[in-house]
């Protein structure tokens, strides 16, 4: 268990001492997407969702599930974010919603989790919004692609 951080020599969970790290420009991209039915499509391109606008509410959600995932995974550790943008777009060949989150802080401690839940935030939101008229909808792909700051470097998704 050397090699993951979140447990300790006996094998039990803990949260990670970053107190001896120093503070870096940290960021972090993480994408997903919703497929849906080609009517649900529609019903959102075409503004028509009795909700409301489907891709503002997703947006504003996940930059508010990005700044609430310290509370939401256990062993991570709060952040002062700096940053958090949801961008979400229209994919008509999905089809679907791809949604794209970037988070920047400056700390000890990368943000790879708080963009994974802002996308998987508006992803839900998205579903939760038009779920009346589409049960099939298909939440998929949610990785980081892009990690930079700290001692581990760039990574690149490939």
């Amino acid at each position: 268990m050397a090699n993951l951080t979140h447990f300790d020599a006996r094998g039990d969970a803990h949260m990670v001492d970053v107190s001896d790290k120093t503070d870096t420009d940290r960021v972090a991209i993480a994408r997903g997407s919703v497929r849906m039915e080609r009517a649900t499509f529609g019903l959102i391109s075409e503004g028509r969702a009795g909700k409301g606008d489907v891709l503002s509410v997703a947006r504003l959600a996940g930059i508010m599930g990005a700044k609430k995932t310290a509370d939401l995974i256990p062993l991570c550790h709060p952040l002062p974010i700096a940053k958090v943008s949801v961008d979400l777009s229209l994919d008509a060949d999905l089809p679907g919603v791809q949604i794209e989150a970037t988070v920047k802080t400056t700390g000890k401690t990368g943000v790879e989790m708080e963009a994974l839940t802002a996308v998987s935030t508006a992803a839900l939101t998205v579903h939760d919004m038009v779920k009346a008229v589409d049960r099939t909808m298909v939440i998929s792909d949610i990785r980081v692609v892009l990690k930079d700051g700290g001692k581990s470097g760039r990574f690149v998704a490939p």
